[in-house]
């Protein structure tokens, strides 16, 4: 299994970016896949998440109604809106086998290397 996010790059405040995940060794609607980011000193926090089996979705209070994951059979996307100095971090994708909702870092099996998203002010 293995997982690569992409799209991160330097982008000025109020500006967008769209995150992808790609994944190979397993099918994307078996997992969960969600999205982290960690900024320098920072503990990694989650983001967002979207379940296969229901097409649920979940977003941290701090990029709610900014940021929208969606999924295609090929990949799991971030748009990421109205970004802030703030969302500046690495940004990683992961997966998680078991069906449902995660909101912690420990409920997750994979990870993919992270990309680079940085906000100027």
């Amino acid at each position: 299994v293995q997982l690569q996010a992409s799209g991160g790059g330097l982008v000025q405040a109020g500006g967008s970016l769209r995150l992808s995940c790609a994944a190979s060794g397993f099918r994307f609607d078996d997992y969960v896949i969600g999205w982290f980011r960690q900024a320098p000193g920072k503990e990694r926090e989650e983001v967002s998440c979207i379940d296969p089996s229901d097409g649920s979705t979940y977003y941290g209070d701090s990029v709610k109604g900014r940021f929208t994951i969606s999924r295609d059979k090929a990949k799991v996307y971030l748009q990421m809106n109205s970004l802030k100095p703030e969302d500046t971090a690495v940004y990683y994708c992961a997966a998680a086998i078991t069906l449902g909702i995660k909101v912690s870092v420990l409920e997750y099996d994979y990870w993919g290397q992270g990309t680079l998203v940085t906000v100027s002010s």
